[in-house]
């Protein structure tokens, strides 16, 4: 059994299923990361966790002990919440070291843990302040510091960067990816955010529906989505959806072709014959002398590259083209890319096909 252990977690609410059979292992010292859609139910789960709810079925075990009905305070958790959640009418230092001395834990422990934390985050200047002094990025440093100071066995974060601003957002990534780096310590991290369940995840659990729709690393998730939505979700720009068809052409050695709406024929692997979703990662597609052609109707630079929105035969197609393209709009373009770089799904199912 992993440090945590989630076994077929149901949670209704008036007849409405939210969650509809949720199975985590999640092994000690690991990052992971539940991203999903508003609804999805990721912060329904970490509730449970946390003890702020219970479970209609299913139990929840925290270091082996069975914790599905215990009260938070008796499950050796820390957790950060959205909206920081700090005593306005304390300092840093009180915030920090609060939790603490509900516990009875000595002063001059209390004391050293504040320190210890403080320099951590480096926030030891701000010790004497109150949380309305603070800028947004120092009170969740501080909301922060307040769970390290537990040193518990489990650490849950509920969205802590959605209220800072992007360039904060950034740095804060960085500093917690260090954190659990030096403390080691398991992590759940609820996000909408899908840049950082990539930067931060040792894995990542992507929720639809109550479900989870793939459970795997950054990379894993990114290479290989089990499923359309997770293909759709995790990336940016999203990734192109053709809808087509497999047919055999000419000889077998030749493979089979992608049938467009228009007649031509594209390269694709081979496989069953019938209709498929083709997808295609925005770098995946390039601009060539051959390929898929298509008109230009928007750009977007971003410094380091461009997305270009492309009107093709199978629809609009977005290309990550890398550096800043110069191409005028309405301008004709042909769009390659490699066999490798397909991402089949069965569309009935949208699940991902071999």
């Amino acid at each position: 059994m992993g440090a945590l252990s989630i076994r077929d977690v149901r949670r209704s609410y008036g007849g409405i299923e939210i969650l509809k059979g949720i199975d985590v292992e999640v092994e000690a010292g690991e990052f992971l990361i539940l991203v999903g859609p508003s609804g999805c139910g990721k912060s329904t789960l970490l509730n449970i966790i946390a003890g702020l709810d219970a479970p209609t079925t299913g139990t929840v075990h925290i270091a082996g002990r069975d914790v599905t009905r215990a009260l938070p305070k008796d499950r050796d958790i820390a957790m950060v919440f959205q909206s920081y959640a700090l005593y306005p009418n304390m300092n840093v230092a009180g915030n920090i070291s609060f939790g603490l001395e509900m516990r009875n834990v000595p002063r001059d422990q209390r004391e050293a843990a504040v320190q210890r934390v403080a320099k951590m985050l480096q926030i030891e200047h701000l010790l004497d302040r109150k949380p309305g002094q603070l800028s947004g990025g120092q009170r969740q440093r501080v909301a922060m510091g307040r769970a390290l100071a537990r040193d518990p066995v489990l650490f849950l974060f509920d969205e802590p960067l959605s209220n800072l601003d992007a360039k904060l957002r950034v740095e804060m990534r960085a500093e917690i990816k260090q954190l659990h780096r030096a403390a080691q310590v398991t992590t759940v991290y609820v996000t909408h955010d899908q840049v950082e369940a990539m930067t931060l995840g040792d894995r990542i659990a992507v929720m639809k529906g109550g479900l989870i729709e793939q459970l795997g690393t950054p990379d894993d998730i990114y290479d290989r989505p089990a499923t359309r939505f997770v293909a759709e979700f995790i990336g940016s720009p999203a990734m192109n959806m053709i809808v087509a068809e497999r047919s055999p052409a000419g000889l077998a050695a030749q493979g089979f072709d992608l049938v467009l709406d228009d007649g031509q024929r594209r390269a694709l692997s081979a496989g069953a014959p019938g209709p498929v979703l083709y997808g295609l990662r925005p770098e995946s597609l390039s601009f060539g002398d051959a390929g898929l052609p298509g008109t230009v109707t928007m750009l977007e630079p971003t410094g380091p590259e461009t997305y270009a929105l492309v009107d093709t035969a199978v629809g609009k197609l977005t290309a990550r083209v890398p550096g800043r393209l110069h191409q005028a709009i309405g301008a004709p373009v042909a769009l390659r890319w490699s066999a490798a770089d397909v991402h089949l799904f069965d569309t009935r199912t949208e699940q991902r096909l071999a």
